[in-house]
Formats: structure tokens, C-alpha cells, sequence
């Protein structure tokens, strides 16, 4: 194809410091796009035919340079790809943002979620994804206890880790008083929680929050859990106590979006919205 060179096979230990590569679509195309992290090129297998047209056509929009790999070079790591050939964009880090920049981002029902002790870059990545998607405008984890923004993590939020902000802070129970300061009401997710998040009164759901999710397994500690302004938990009807911090992040994020979104006005006369 026109616009790619083609090169001899490196090994990862030819990979320069401080680039890590991103492997997938998704993932691929949301940093091409988004264009947060500094970007040096993208790896294409040769003969990728249409499949790679779109992300082509991005590199070019960001003038990053596309190389050609040969099938046996390409071939996905993931075993869940089944060792298809796969397209790989080299970049620097992801940039992480401040807890200061987040909370200077206007708006009205703001959500910022933080994690306690989530340390599995799958279960990162899939809040990451669900936050990004629910309309959070942060993400915030700490420095140790956490997983890092890794390409594993990028990859398992679909690349919604390359549009959500995220923060690493020092300590979680600073950020939660910081939060309050600046007018946020703080919930956790808690399976011991007196109240289920749709028995919740609306009032309580309104204008901005902080969610916290704990751990699997060992939860929130009980530093963290001694800030909260209130706890909620989701009702369980099966045999199982609780569900996975990703999907409890589901839950939570869209009955806070359903509650926040507005509701159509109704006639007085006949009742039907307008």
C-alpha cells in the first residue's frame, strides 16, 4: 500500500525507552484520535486490506509514519485474538492528569470515581470504559496499591483510558476531603450498605459525586470508608454476595446517569411530553 515502509522484524528488546506499544483496534484507533500521548508510529500488517484502511487514514490526519510488518511478525499475542495478525501503534505514556485539573472542568452533576486498592489492570481498564461511557470526567487511583495505566489497561477499556482523565494521587483519603471542599458529596459501593442505589432518595444523587469502589475481595479500607457521606449497595437475587468492582461500576455510574438526566416536561392538559 502507497504511504508505508516496509522493515525487517525488531525484537522488543530494540524498542526504545519509554514507548510502549498498543495492541488492537480499539485501543489503537482512540489514541490516534485523541492524540494525548506522544505518537511514533504505527505497525501495520502487510496485506491488512481494508481492516487497517480507517486507522491508516487517522495516522495520517496525526502524521504519525506507518511501517509495514510481515503476517508472522504480526501475529496477536491475545490469545483471545487467535493469533490473527494485529496492528501495533508505538507511543510514549499515557499523560496523567491532576486532581486540580479535574475539578476546574465545569459542569452541572459532575462524577469523578475512585478506586481503593483495584489493582488488576482488567478491572482498571473496564471501569475506565464504563466511566468514560456514563459521562465521568475523572478517574482517580493512587500511586501504590493501584494498577498502572499500562497498555493492558488501555487495551481492556477499549481505549477510553486514552480520553478519561486520571489522576494518581499520594493518598486516597486526601483527595476524597479535597473532593468535599469543592462541593462533592462522596459515595461508596458497600454489599453491607443499609440502602440499595435505587432506593436512594433523588436529593442524595443530585449535583456532583465522588464514587468510591474498593477492592475485590477486601473492599474499601476502613479509612476510605470513614469519609463517605453515605453507602449504597446493589441488590443481589442470586446465590452470589456481590458482582465484579467493573460491572458494580456499571450499575452505579448509569442509575447516577439515569437520575441525573432530564426528564421531558409533561402538558398539563393531555400529559403527553412535549
Amino acid at each position: 500500500m502507497a504511504g508505508r515502509r516496509r522493515h525487517a522484524p525488531r525484537s522488543p528488546a530494540a524498542r526504545a525507552p519509554g514507548r510502549e506499544r498498543l495492541e488492537g483496534d480499539h485501543v489503537v484507533r482512540e489514541a490516534l484520535r485523541a492524540r494525548r500521548r506522544k505518537l511514533h508510529r504505527l505497525l501495520v500488517p502487510r496485506d491488512a486490506g481494508g481492516h487497517a484502511a480507517e486507522l491508516l487514514e487517522e495516522a495520517r490526519r496525526a502524521g504519525v509514519p506507518v511501517e509495514e510488518r510481515p503476517p508472522e511478525a504480526a501475529r496477536s499475542r491475545d490469545p483471545g485474538e487467535g493469533g490473527a495478525p494485529s496492528v501495533l501503534l508505538e507511543a510514549g505514556p499515557l499523560p496523567q492528569s491532576s486532581l486540580e485539573e479535574m475539578l476546574a472542568r465545569d459542569g452541572s452533576d459532575r462524577r469523578v470515581v475512585l478506586l481503593d486498592g483495584v489493582e488488576d489492570p482488567h478491572n482498571l481498564g473496564a471501569i475506565a470504559r464504563v466511566a468514560e461511557g456514563a459521562g465521568a470526567i475523572g478517574l482517580v487511583t493512587t500511586h501504590r496499591r493501584a494498577a498502572p495505566l499500562s497498555p493492558a489497561a488501555s487495551r481492556a477499556s477499549a481505549g477510553a483510558l486514552e480520553w478519561l482523565p486520571v489522576a494518581r494521587v499520594p493518598n486516597l483519603r486526601r483527595a476524597m476531603e479535597s473532593l468535599k471542599q469543592a462541593g462533592f458529596w462522596l459515595v461508596g459501593a458497600d454489599p453491607g450498605a443499609p440502602d440499595t442505589i435505587f432506593e436512594l432518595e433523588p436529593r442524595l444523587l443530585r449535583g456532583d459525586l465522588g464514587v468510591v469502589l474498593g477492592a475485590e475481595g477486601r473492599g474499601m479500607r476502613q479509612s476510605v470508608a470513614s469519609a463517605l457521606d453515605f453507602r449504597v449497595r446493589i441488590p443481589m437475587s442470586g446465590q452470589v454476595g456481590s458482582l465484579n468492582v467493573s460491572t458494580a461500576a456499571a450499575v452505579i455510574l448509569y442509575e447516577l446517569a439515569r437520575r441525573a438526566a432530564p426528564r421531558p416536561e409533561v402538558t398539563a392538559k393531555s400529559g403527553e411530553s412535549r
